[in-house]
């Protein structure tokens, strides 16, 4: 695992996530000052020559423009990834002030960052999972390194202020005290303790809990609320809550803040019970996320989650490329700005001006008007008498017909799931496919046929690896090569644009629009939405080559295979 501390560069961007009046979401378009920055040239010469915009090959940030100063329609928010300082050795056994030896080297490039944010008029600031400590500990070797934790609800606590209250309390007053010099909320992720009587129900033999802990601090340093992962993911230094953490905080300039760790995303406790509560309008999320492509990406279901819920979403990953760990990013429901670099060994500051009442993407935002193509989709629907189906065409009034010989029906491993899939061959069409309960469908044109595979797939089930949940998925993806068997590998450059709907007759309302572009991209969809009891994504004008346009349904109660 990589041990390269942070250069002095801190790369970051300050941009404005609104869009008041725009009918679309091709953002990339509508920005004239998006610089793009070869490999080697993210100097300090580059960097100020591009203001505080930035992108690189593999290390890309999305959006940029800036709020009037003073808008108070607008927070500042500051995601930071972080290259991790890692021990060397996590599962040896070690002191505790070795354990804080190393974590403070983690919390110096912490502390600069809340420096530069702070300049920048930061009002929140969230560091990813594992930040401080690391990974792959066993629950013996992690011990060292985690914060007694008392109960915020229960116990009013400024660490910075009060050093000397708790015992083993290091980690949480050095943050307190950044909360404090920055004069901004503060959220970031550290191992936690908390002893329990063997007795109890639930204690662990070794008589204490250990937990993934994210705190929540004020500007003022007082230790809010914390919140403990409650989805594991293969964690076993750690121990699951005995009952969810349902959190929620208050802040002085937007509101009501909801916060969850990582795996929990994909899961309804507590990500989709949060919102639940209709004040809640931001989620800080902490990460230490492991890339998987074409599916489940960091930052593809990042936006998504704000796309799919109407939520700005304030997302900070681990920086580890060499575990494919990088992607964080600040998200609306209508803008994403994003980092993903799997090629440098150096943290990433994003900073970004968002609207504190997020705007969603509905229905009535693609068009005014009911253009050919949704037209035909309408039809296509509805089985309009004018828009015959049939095994070897459709025809929709006024549409050219499209030669519809069944293509082969094949299937592949995508995600570790066996994906039913049909190819698209043609320069335009309709096609389907279905796998248990689910039909999925694309009706497509291109402005030519790229020497690329891409193929249309279905799931419907359980999926078992690396966690137990179901899924329904309709995904229109780009192969790894020419042959059935390499779709669902995963790639990151493709050059095939596509204007679609893709829909699915989906058996659950938690829907994520999942979309990603050539060179780890995002593209915000045109439109999104429920019509005549099937879901859609639709897309016009890409700029880059299509790499993943998906809709991922998630069915929480059949997660045991109920």
């Amino acid at each position: 695992m990589p041990s390269r501390s942070l250069t002095r560069v801190n790369l970051y961007a300050f941009v404005t996530l609104w869009l008041p009046s725009v009918k679309h979401s091709n953002t990339r378009s509508l920005n004239p000052f998006t610089v793009s920055i070869m490999p080697g040239a993210c100097s300090p010469l580059a960097l100020f020559l591009c203001g505080c915009y930035a992108a690189a090959l593999g290390a890309h940030t999305g959006e940029h423009g800036v709020a009037e100063h003073g808008d108070t329609g607008h927070y500042v928010a500051a995601v930071y990834e972080h290259h991790l300082i890692s021990s060397p050795n996590p599962l040896a056994l070690t002191s505790r002030k070795q354990a804080l030896e190393l974590m403070n080297q983690n919390l110096d490039i912490y502390e600069q960052q809340v420096t530069t944010a702070a300049q920048k008029g930061v009002q929140i600031i969230v560091f990813p999972e594992d930040g401080i400590h690391g990974f792959n500990f066993t629950r013996a070797s992690i011990y060292p390194f985690l914060d007694f934790m008392p109960s915020p609800p229960w116990v009013r606590w400024n660490p910075c202020l009060e050093p000397h209250r708790f015992n083993d309390t290091e980690v949480l007053q050095r943050l307190s005290c950044m909360a404090i010099q920055g004069g901004m909320f503060l959220v970031a992720n550290l191992g936690t303790k908390q002893p329990c009587h063997r007795s109890d129900p639930g204690c662990p033999r070794d008589g204490r809990f250990q937990f993934n802990t994210n705190v929540v601090f004020s500007s003022n340093g007082t230790l809010l609320d914390r919140y403990r992962k409650y989805n594991l993911y293969f964690e076993a230094a750690f121990d699951t809550p005995p009952q969810v953490d349902h959190i929620i905080f208050d802040t002085p300039f937007a509101g009501k803040f909801g916060i969850f760790t990582c795996f929990d995303i994909l899961f309804f406790r507590p990500a989709i019970e949060l919102l639940g509560d209709s004040a809640v309008k931001h989620i800080v999320f902490p990460a230490a996320w492991m890339n998987q492509l074409p599916l489940l990406a960091a930052i593809q279901i990042q936006s998504a989650f704000a796309r799919a819920f109407g939520v700005n979403f304030l997302a900070a990953n681990i920086h580890q490329p060499s575990l494919g760990m990088t992607g964080s990013g600040i998200h609306t429901p209508l803008k994403s700005v994003w980092h993903h670099d799997t090629e440098n060994f150096t943290g990433h500051l994003i900073i970004a001006q968002v609207a504190k009442t997020p705007q969603g993407l509905g229905t009535e935002n693609a068009t005014e008007k009911v253009d050919p193509s949704h037209s035909r989709f309408l039809k296509l629907l509805a089985g309009d008498p004018y828009c015959e189906k049939d095994s070897q065409e459709v025809h929709c009034d006024g549409a050219p017909r499209w030669n519809m010989n069944a293509p082969p029906v094949f299937h592949a491993e995508m995600m570790y799931d066996n994906f039913t899939l049909v190819p698209v061959w043609d320069q335009e069409g309709y096609l389907r496919v279905c796998a248990n309960g689910l039909c999925c469908h694309l009706l497509y044109q291109r402005p030519a046929v790229s020497e690329e595979l891409y193929a249309l797939g279905v799931f419907d089930g359980l999926h078992t690896v690396h966690g137990t949940y179901y899924v329904q998925v309709c995904a229109l993806v780009k192969c790894g090569g020419l042959g059935f068997e390499t779709c669902g590998q995963e790639i990151t450059e493709a050059t095939g644009l596509f204007e679609f709907h893709l829909w699915g007759n989906f058996s659950t309302s938690y829907i994520f629009p999942l979309f990603l572009t050539s060179g780890m991209t995002l593209e915000a969809p045109d439109q999104l939405g429920w019509e005549n009891d099937h879901y859609f994504l639709r897309k016009r004008g890409l700029s880059s080559g299509l790499v993943t346009a998906a809709l991922y349904g998630r069915l929480y109660e059949r997660d045991h295979g109920k």
